[in-house]
């Protein structure tokens, strides 16, 4: 008879148990659930975050293949960067900043005449800066890259000063 009534106590403790299992199972699938939405969206964060700075390096290369050091100005560009057809970033290009120049030790310029019948030639240092906006995600960067670039002595007066 102990066994029947040892059995009779025991019956309501494996419902409680797996009560309790429910529930940290429940707990378990929410939290989970919750972290995927939080990591989705970092991931989505960070392909905006590298599709403007792609679309910044777009504008500085359209700009290092212009004749910048001729007349540096601003510039607007629109960037498509999938390629569908539609703007999807908006570059803003600041005018080209020639920061230094330093005179070359010879004019590669020049070709193979002596360098009293050709102009000296200069280093010069530029500073470029784009800032990329996308109204649809909120994605705001800047990006600044520097670049050197020959000139002779006329040009470097025109674009850098004396």
């Amino acid at each position: 008879m102990k066994t029947h009534r040892s059995m009779r106590s025991q019956q309501g403790a494996t419902l409680v148990v797996t009560l309790v299992m429910l529930l940290m199972l429940m707990l378990m699938v929410g939290s989970s659930y919750t972290l995927s939405g939080t990591n989705l969206k970092a991931v989505g964060n960070m392909q905006f975050r590298n599709e403007a700075i792609a679309s910044a390096n777009i504008g500085i290369e359209r700009v290092l293949g212009s004749a910048f050091t001729t007349s540096p100005t601003a510039e607007q560009l629109n960037v498509d960067i999938n390629n569908d057809g539609t703007t999807d970033y908006q570059v803003s290009m600041t005018a080209p900043i020639c920061l230094s120049a330093k005179q070359g030790a010879g004019s590669s310029l020049c070709g193979k005449q002596t360098q009293s019948m050709c102009s000296q030639d200069w280093n010069t240092v530029w500073e470029l800066n784009a800032t990329v906006t996308d109204a649809v995600t909120g994605t705001a960067v800047k990006v600044r890259s520097g670049v050197r670039v020959q000139l002779t002595d006329t040009q470097k007066q025109t674009v850098c000063g004396a």
